[in-house]
């Protein structure tokens, strides 16, 4: 299996006028996809293509240089990063693409997959996929503004009727997408309910444009199920990688994680988020990571308590110190439950 696995992920797949050499991809996450976090999966390797965090398209700069926590990056991450952005209106999306573009990223993605009741409020993300004309013209607006590869990720709409998200493929093919990122719940569901795979070989076989699956890949075994059922042109992890950010690595080249690197990639995330963000925010987002990095333990809720009431990055550390001191015992699959 780990071959065969390795043997499929390590196909080159061209996406507009480019190509990435893996198809495991970093899925587009809000904040967890930060800064820090793409520099510690950067370390590993293994990873086709890097997403920022969703950022939306009114707060990114008209001029040059970095504006908010979303819309940072390493000069050297460029040429495989791919921006997420998100807003409802067409022309002001569009201006955001072209400063993207501007910037040199690897390509750009519109989210429409985030069904956070927060961003649904206010017609965005999820919400979107309502009103699919406007989602359309929102694609094809954009498409017309920039000349890197589009992405478009989006959910199973909001209504379980799979001929919904087969619409919703072929209007965003149609509008100049060169890549979908598709998670098969509609946005209700949350992740309160298993992930449909079957959904995602109905949108692959309604669209000629590469199809990345996301959604419940845990391990190696369902990331080759997914690829063999659905026939997905690849793979978006998005929890599992905040979990274990080794795991690109892991499942594309011949990483072979030992014990140790889950004490090693901890502090070296506490580290990253101190030094590319000033200390309140360095500590959500750690907590954020958390969530998931706990979910690796037997009693990893324990570890996630002690973390949430750390008051700054110092005592974050001093908790995972005495953490590992007791040698944790290590779920495979980490304990989704646990997992945000």
């Amino acid at each position: 299996m780990e071959n065969e696995l390795k043997r499929l992920l390590n196909r080159p797949v061209k996406i507009g006028g480019k190509v990435i050499d893996k198809r495991l991809i970093l899925a587009p996450m809000a904040r967890i996809g930060n800064l820090a976090f793409r520099e510690l999966v950067s370390s590993f390797g293994g990873c086709g293509l890097l997403f920022t965090e969703m950022t939306g398209a009114r707060s990114i700069p008209s001029a040059k240089g970095h504006g908010p926590s979303g819309f940072r990056w390493n000069p050297r991450e460029l040429p495989r990063l791919v921006c997420q952005i998100f807003g409802n209106e067409p022309d002001i999306m569009a201006r955001a693409a072209r400063h993207v573009e501007e910037e040199g990223f690897f390509g750009l993605d519109i989210n429409f997959g985030c069904s956070a009741a927060t961003v649904c409020k206010k017609n965005l993300g999820a919400a979107i996929l309502k009103d699919p004309p406007l989602a359309e013209r929102i694609v094809s607006t954009v498409r017309k503004a920039i000349s890197i590869p589009l992405f478009v990720k989006f959910r199973a709409g909001w209504q379980k009727d799979t001929s919904i998200a087969v619409e919703l493929a072929g209007r965003f093919e149609q509008a100049g997408a060169d890549a979908l990122t598709f998670h098969p719940r509609i946005a209700p569901d949350m992740r309160t309910r298993p992930a449909r795979w079957e959904y995602i070989g109905e949108v692959k076989s309604a669209v000629s444009i590469p199809l990345f699956g996301n959604g419940d890949v845990f391990d190696a075994g369902a990331c080759l199920r997914m690829i063999n059922q659905t026939g997905c042109d690849g793979v978006a992890l998005g929890r599992l990688a905040a979990s274990r950010p080794w795991v690109f690595a892991e499942w594309t080249d011949d990483f072979k994680p030992e014990k140790g690197v889950y004490r090693e990639s901890s502090l070296r995330m506490a580290e990253l988020l101190s030094k590319y963000f000033e200390q309140t925010v360095a500590l959500r987002r750690f907590r954020l990571f958390s969530a998931y990095f706990a979910a690796n333990f037997r009693f990893g809720h324990t570890l996630r308590s002690k973390i949430l009431k750390a008051c700054s990055m110092d005592e974050v550390r001093e908790v995972l110190e005495v953490f590992f001191e007791k040698d944790p015992d290590i779920l495979s699959p980490p304990n989704i439950a646990l997992f945000g």
